[in-house]
């Protein structure tokens, strides 16, 4: 099973493919989809899209997984980041993939055993926890590999639950 997660943003946008098989987790693909700031907001929003479109079909993946907005104290970045999220939701319902979205708490203590980790700490335990040395970067892409292992850390469990409720 792959799992695209991803950290939105309109400059830029973090991305991470990994492969659960048999308990075990492996990083395809990360990196940073960048738009320009020259270009009308628009036309960032169609390359977001356009490009999380291209990594759901050439990866099969199954479920994208993207950290839910956080409203820092910036408002307007806040909305800029909605926007992104926006472009990503539409592209994974385009393609039929369920969506899954975790608090920036959830994905740290997923990933690090805290949910007040620190940006740095939560990038050393993504290198280690995929095997990549040295530690994935830039930050949007380990923030996205984080938020992919989240949900692969989510999924015995809800497979677990469904088939106690069926």
């Amino acid at each position: 099973m792959n799992v695209l997660g991803v950290d939105p943003g309109i400059a830029n946008t973090g991305f991470g493919v990994i492969e659960l098989q048999g308990g075990k987790l492996r990083s395809l693909r990360w990196g940073v989809i960048v738009t320009a700031k020259e270009q009308p907001l628009e036309r960032r929003l169609v390359e977001i899209h356009h490009d999380i479109g291209e990594l759901l079909a050439a990866y099969e993946i199954a479920g994208v997984s993207v950290e839910e907005l956080y409203f820092g104290a910036n408002v307007r970045t806040a909305f800029a980041v909605g926007q992104a999220r926006g472009a990503v939701l539409l592209a994974a319902g385009e393609g039929g993939v369920p969506v899954h979205s975790y608090t920036p708490q959830q994905v740290k203590a997923a990933v690090c055993g805290s949910g007040r980790a620190d940006k740095d700490q939560v990038g050393r335990m993504v290198g280690r926890l995929l095997g990549i040395d040295p530690m994935p970067s830039p930050d949007h892409a380990a923030d996205a590999l984080a938020v992919a292992i989240c949900d692969c850390n989510q999924a015995p469990l809800a497979a677990a639950l469904a088939r106690q409720a069926s």
